[in-house]
């Protein structure tokens, strides 16, 4: 199949090379103009609301309109950004935050710190980080516009850290009129104060969207460092422009008439690294991984047997290779919970994964849940090269079990708007979905947003796990790395019983880029500012 699909790639881009892709950019063949940057993300761009959401194209735009009270380096520590600072007081218990001055909302408004506690208070409602954070507060009240104390009913020694995150739901400060939107509910209205302003005007949902340089921003005066310092906007626009087929993709970045594609598949990479005009490279060193998820609360799923029964029929190797080819540099298997070669990495439960593959026991395990042939709604994304190829190895794996699937093929907006539906699937629900997370996202207890068992406000899938939410209680309490680790890997343990997800794997995306372009900074984010045209 592999082969087959490689042939069939191979001559459509020969073919689109051959013709203007012009019609599908909106734009002339020429290398862009100086000033504007057009780049392919990931995916479309459904959901602009990146607090109601953790897909990742919308955390990228994200970055693109809001900025941070503090932000994250390559080292991953955390620094001040939108914040002057902070002081802590002696019983550890209030925090103060002074924000720089001249920060501005795009729309002219200045930037206050009731605005900062209206966007943490929202934050903290979809974020695993920010709920724990949450259950800490006493309150929080402003002191001046650009003051703001954070009193705590107990010392929370990781506040910062929260506060700082880059991946998951990221803390973005918005208006606070807009911030006071429920947070299960999706924002429209985009208004930021980061260095590119969000051009509704111009936005075509499946087709563009465009982004105009915020000449209000004033950039920390430091050197910038990843998501910390000086971000500094060199280009006046930057137009995202969708282009789901990957063909016409890599002609479209090899004619010049785009400047970046966030994520070409594996399959084209030898054509686009022979392009002396292109630079193909893996920007982020830790990765993305793979994950199966399950909806916990209605059936099949409901029933651990029935997730403890694809423990045994999943092969990683399978998926990997689906996903990306046959190339080893791409991908690994990684059988735990945590990323692996990362703190918190552990072997402990992971026989079940790595072994023989088993369908005869996973069918035995079908049987005695008691399967009665229902229905079960998996959803793929068909413009999501990484994402649909997983949809497909688990719709054979799942007909080979003799369960019933609806194979929902559609697109990755779709997905992402039907898989946050509770309702069972006779109502618009779902079962099973994939999808993948920047490894740097789930590094941790604290972050790890789609092991948490904290039911209906759980990530998609809504598992309840009250011995899981207490492992991670002790985790936060712990007082030393060691104690930390034990409970990380007592976390595993349970999280191979309970079977909150499925991993599917450990994978290296490459980034393709016109070689004019310099300054984009390594990360598994697509960063704007520090970019510029040679």
């Amino acid at each position: 199949m592999a082969i087959t699909r490689r042939a069939v790639l191979k001559a459509g881009l020969a073919s689109a090379a051959g013709a203007t892709t012009a019609a599908a950019l909106g734009a002339p063949a020429v290398a862009q103009q100086a000033r504007v940057l057009k780049f392919i993300p990931q995916s479309n761009l459904t959901v602009l609301d990146p607090i109601w959401t953790t897909a990742n194209v919308t955390r990228h735009h994200g970055f693109m309109v809001y900025d941070t009270l503090f932000a994250t380096d390559a080292q991953f520590r955390v620094k001040p950004q939108m914040a002057e600072g902070f002081t802590l007081s002696d019983d550890r218990r209030t925090y103060t935050i002074r924000l720089r001055e001249g920060l501005k909302f795009h729309d002219g408004e200045p930037v206050r710190a009731r605005d900062c506690i209206a966007s943490l208070n929202r934050w903290s409602k979809r974020d695993p980080f920010g709920q724990t954070w949450a259950e800490a507060l006493d309150a929080m009240r402003a002191v001046d516009d650009r003051t703001f104390e954070v009193k705590l009913k107990a010392p929370f020694p990781l506040f910062i850290d929260a506060i700082g995150k880059a991946a998951g739901p990221v803390p973005f400060i918005m208006p606070e009129r807009l911030a006071q939107t429920d947070a299960n509910t999706q924002l429209r209205e985009v208004v930021g104060s980061g260095p590119y302003r969000f051009v509704r005007d111009e936005f075509v949902a499946g087709s563009r969207a465009v982004y105009a340089r915020f000449d209000g921003y004033v950039p920390r005066q430091e050197p910038v460092d990843v998501f910390a310092g000086g971000k500094v906007a060199h280009f006046d626009r930057v137009e995202w422009i969708v282009l789901p087929d990957p063909t016409t993709a890599a002609a479209a970045l090899q004619n010049g008439e785009v400047d970046w594609w966030e994520q070409p598949i594996a399959d084209l990479l030898p054509v686009l690294r022979r392009n002396r005009n292109l630079k193909v490279e893996r920007l982020d060193p830790l990765g993305n991984f793979s994950v199966l998820r399950f909806n916990h609360l209605h059936p099949p799923f409901n029933d651990v047997r029935m997730r403890q029964a694809l423990l045994y029929a999943v092969s990683q190797p399978d998926y990997l290779t689906a996903m990306m080819g046959n190339d080893p540099d791409l991908w690994r298997p990684c059988y735990g919970f945590f990323p692996c070669g990362t703190p918190y990495a552990s072997d402990v439960g992971t026989e079940v994964l790595r072994g023989t593959r088993d369908l005869e026991r996973a069918k035995a395990l079908i049987r005695e849940a008691g399967y009665d042939g229902r229905r079960i709604v998996l959803l793929s994304p068909t413009d999501f090269a990484t994402i649909h190829p997983q949809g497909l190895v688990t719709n054979d794996l799942l007909q080979r079990l003799g369960l019933n699937v609806d194979f929902v093929a559609t697109d990755w907006g779709t997905v992402v708007q039907r898989r946050a539906s509770k309702e069972p699937v006779e109502r618009g629900g779902w079962n099973i979905f994939h999808t993948n997370f920047d490894a740097a996202a789930i590094l941790t207890p604290a972050a790890h947003f789609p092991l948490r068992g904290n039911g209906t406000d759980a990530w998609f899938g809504w598992p309840t796990n009250q011995r899981y939410e207490e492992l991670r209680r002790q985790w936060f309490a712990a007082s030393n790395e060691d104690e930390q680790k034990r409970l990380t890997v007592e976390m595993q343990r349970d999280a191979f019983a309970t079977v909150p997800y499925i991993p599917i794997g450990n994978y290296f995306l490459q980034a393709a880029y016109r070689s004019t372009l310099t300054g984009i900074l390594p990360n598994y984010a697509p960063l704007f500012w520090n970019v510029r045209r040679l």
